[in-house]
């Protein structure tokens, strides 16, 4: 697995190297032809067939070039020093982007390490909230809560895995379309707890016809991610509305609060890396580092799509991601 993945890593790293070595090759050629041309034409107009017939005067000395000959070497001089310029950029972008490789490894390699480090407690947990759920009586008040610490359970082993395929993209295989209202459902659920406390309401509007390839975990990743930045700028008494349905050819998941809108940083930004807007604005007490939004741009443009802020304002933030929307199997069948 782990081969594969430097494998990848080495394959990105070259193609990306090959792109600005020649980038630079063709620019420093054209630099280079540029300036030759500009010494071969300053060169001819130096050379005045008048002074050439003029005999030299006593203790003068003059040089006649042939213009063929000059032609020439400044061709054989032009090529050579556009191939020098292509080969030393080739090499000079392919040391410098030698540390990109080195770093991408390194991430990879964290990734996978935590993701497997994880596995066995996860599954020891689950295993050992199935057996307090198996002894439990019947009518016991605590069933709905252990059955509730499973699925997050679950939940947490289904985001380790999705970690581990991201972390070897060699690995992922083609995922059989499914409908996304389960996965967004599933993170709505999740994120009750956090809702009721804060007083903010959640509301599921989910066509469940609309179906996609993208990774249940994935999604389901990214509606928890969309969601809970939607709560910790929400006030109390506020709704938050999560949609699913079909535009076109996308699968789109829409998140809207009802909070005071994106200020105090270009909405754009906020799905960069530890982007956060501006600290007057109300968030709930332990929101997140900045860095849930860029994990949902990363989720949906690893599997085709993207994520934008489609409307913001005092009176919230509407934010959706697209991802390709896959044919029902009811469709194909009609088709047919």
């Amino acid at each position: 697995m782990r081969r594969q993945a430097q494998d990848a890593d080495l394959r990105e790293v070259r193609a990306a190297s090959r792109s600005v070595g020649l980038q630079l090759a063709i620019a420093s050629g054209a630099l280079v032809v540029a300036a030759i041309g500009v010494a071969f034409f300053f060169v001819l107009d130096q050379l005045r067939p008048s002074e050439v017939d003029e005999p030299p005067k006593p203790g003068e000395h003059k040089i006649y070039i042939d213009t063929v000959e000059a032609m020439i070497a400044f061709v054989v001089v032009g090529v050579l020093a556009v191939a020098i310029a292509g080969v030393l950029s080739m090499i000079v972008t392919r040391r410098a982007v030698r540390p990109l490789g080195r770093a991408l490894q390194v991430q990879r390699d964290f990734v996978a390490d935590a993701s497997h480090e994880l596995r066995t407690p996860l599954a020891v947990l689950d295993a050992r909230l199935q057996v307090l759920q198996r002894g439990l009586p019947d009518g016991d008040p605590s069933t709905a809560t252990v059955a509730e610490l499973r699925a997050d359970t679950r939940t947490l082993i289904d985001v380790v895995n999705d970690l581990l395929l991201a972390a070897d993209p060699e690995r992922e295989a083609a995922v059989a379309p499914s409908p996304m209202a389960g996965p967004v459902g599933r993170a709505v659920e999740s994120l009750g707890v956090l809702a009721r406390d804060a007083g903010v309401e959640l509301l599921l509007e989910a066509d469940p016809e609309v179906r996609t390839t993208v990774p249940p975990a994935s999604l389901q990743r990214c509606a928890t991610a969309l969601i809970d930045n939607a709560l910790a700028h929400s006030p109390a008494g506020s709704r938050v509305t999560i949609g699913v349905a079909r535009d076109g050819a996308d699968a789109v998941l829409t998140v809207a609060d009802q909070g005071a809108g994106i200020t105090g940083i270009d909405p754009s930004r906020i799905f960069d890396r530890f982007a956060r807007a501006q600290p007057d604005v109300p968030r709930r007490a332990g929101a997140g580092f900045g860095i849930g939004l860029a994990l949902v741009r990363e989720i949906a443009g690893r599997h085709g799509g993207s994520v934008a802020v489609t409307a913001t304002g005092p009176s919230g933030t509407v934010l959706a991601m697209r991802v390709p929307a896959a044919t029902s199997p009811r469709a194909t069948g009609d088709a047919v």
